[in-house]
């Protein structure tokens, strides 16, 4: 009894270690032990093996990109009944896209001049109209778009897959979260991994101004030879297992023991996969990487990276990690609320390399095999925001968004669904976001009602009790 009563100061200890640096780390318990993300046999076949989720996180605006309203250039300044639901903030009346679309591919897909390099792959891409989330507030709906749930105390996407499928390369962690920057808004809670087990967490990157060397911090020892670190490293996990035989079960630490054995691994393998000086001119040409970044006004920070972090997901992602989820960072530069204008540098800096990326998976064999997903937490009203400054910008809305999924198993050249004519509220194939979670497991393999972890006296799951698989989307 006081040994376990004693046990508890050591636990909150070394759980505040790995809030600072033991996420890094998923690993295995033992030498003798069986790796905690060993492959893992799904449960049907499946039709995606990685997924990449390039996240526009602030919430880019459907009717600006992917869901032409020609309605709102009819209507444009009046204020219909429609506008009277409910979202974030005041709003006035209808406000026309200032940008133009024109049809693209054969499947004359309608795409916005914001993403001329995307819209060359629309015949590649599905794209869901008819998104909708519970509610118009940033932190909430992204937390609900990465874990499922609005309150930050499930497990992450990435983490779920890493739990339920294990990764190809024990070398890497299976989920990597790459952030230009700084990370976005609400930070860790979008990639951890709650009471699932530590090594499951997300690994956090910085892919601005990237060296390759120092992409992830303190794996190298620069002391020892790799011999002896590897005598110490065994020493060491040898009285790290007799402690956690005593205390019977400590997962904090366990995740430390496993966090120190890959971070041994990741000293051969972390420097070579993000190291881009491998590719070629022309491959880094082909993503933008090298041009200017791009600045805007009235943020603090250059925006940057993106298109460094698109290649990096393709590098990590043929080197078999799990999850490569890349956020538009810092924090939710899509949050347009003064000037919708402001779409367009942002765009500028992402859309060539987007297209580079599922281009440059489709010409390696890899596009069939990985799930690339495209979106924000929710889109933006048709009509402009109430504010002092301007009334050019637009709100929140959660009614009805886009995003769209390529590869992996999904239709190509498809549009799914559909937002009323002025665009405020999905009408036709309503799709919840934890329909977009069930059907993404669906893809990895997984039957979303069966991929459970008991805690605190139920099974919880990725979807909870809701979720159903959008099979008019497979292929």
């Amino acid at each position: 009894m006081l040994r376990r009563t004693g046990a508890g100061a050591g636990t909150l200890g070394l759980a505040a270690v790995l809030a600072d640096g033991g996420m890094l780390a998923p690993g295995r318990a033992s030498a003798a032990a069986v790796s905690p993300l060993a492959p893992k046999k799904p449960h049907f076949e499946p039709r995606a093996k990685r997924l990449i989720y390039l996240h526009m996180n602030g919430g880019p605006s459907h009717i600006d990109t992917f869901d032409y309203k020609p309605a709102l250039e009819k209507y444009d300044g009046q204020r219909p009944p429609q506008a009277e639901l409910k979202t974030l903030a005041e709003t006035g009346d209808l406000m026309k896209s200032p940008f133009k679309f024109r049809q693209w591919g054969e499947s004359g897909h309608w795409v916005s001049e914001l993403f001329p390099h995307t819209a060359c792959c629309i015949d590649d891409i599905c794209v869901i109209k008819s998104m909708v989330t519970d509610v118009p507030e940033h932190a909430a709906g992204l937390l609900l778009m990465n874990l499922g749930t609005i309150q930050p105390n499930r497990p992450s996407l990435g983490a779920w897959l890493g739990y339920g499928l294990g990764t190809e390369n024990q070398n890497l962690p299976s989920y990597l979260v790459l952030c230009p920057n700084g990370e976005s808004r609400p930070g860790a809670n979008l990639w951890g991994n709650s009471f699932l087990p530590g090594i499951h967490a997300g690994c956090y990157v910085d892919s601005f101004n990237l060296d390759a060397r120092q992409a992830l911090q303190d794996i190298e020892n620069r002391y020892l030879s790799r011999a002896d670190q590897r005598r110490q490293l065994e020493l060491l996990s040898r009285m790290n297992q007799l402690h956690l035989e005593r205390m019977e079960h400590d997962a904090a630490l366990e995740a430390r023991i496993q966090s120190l054995e890959l971070a041994f691994r990741m000293q051969s393998e972390v420097p070579d996969a993000f190291d881009l000086s491998k590719e070629t001119q022309a491959t880094r040409d082909m993503y933008g990487i090298g041009e200017k970044s791009i600045r805007i006004e009235h943020e603090k920070r250059p925006f940057g990276g993106f298109a460094e972090g698109c290649l990096l997901a393709r590098r990590l992602s043929e080197r078999g990690v799990r999850m490569v989820q890349l956020s538009f960072a810092p924090d939710i530069p899509w949050d347009d609320h003064f000037d919708i204008m402001n779409h367009q540098p942002k765009a500028r800096d992402c859309d060539q390399a987007i297209a580079a990326l599922l281009k440059d998976l489709k010409q390696r064999g890899l596009l069939e095999e990985t799930l690339v997903m495209w979106g924000g937490e929710f889109g933006r009203t048709p009509v402009c925001e109430l504010r002092k400054a301007s009334t050019a910008g637009r709100d929140h809305n959660h009614y009805g968004f886009t995003v769209w999924l390529a590869g992996g198993g999904v239709r190509a050249g498809m549009s799914y669904g559909a937002t009323d004519e002025l665009g405020f509220q999905a009408v036709e194939n309503r799709v919840h976001v934890h329909d977009l979670h069930a059907t993404i497991l669906h893809l990895m393999g997984i039957d979303h009602e069966r991929l459970t972890y008991r805690h605190s006296g139920r099974d919880f799951r990725l979807t909870d009790v809701y979720g159903n698989v959008v099979r008019d989307i497979l292929a």
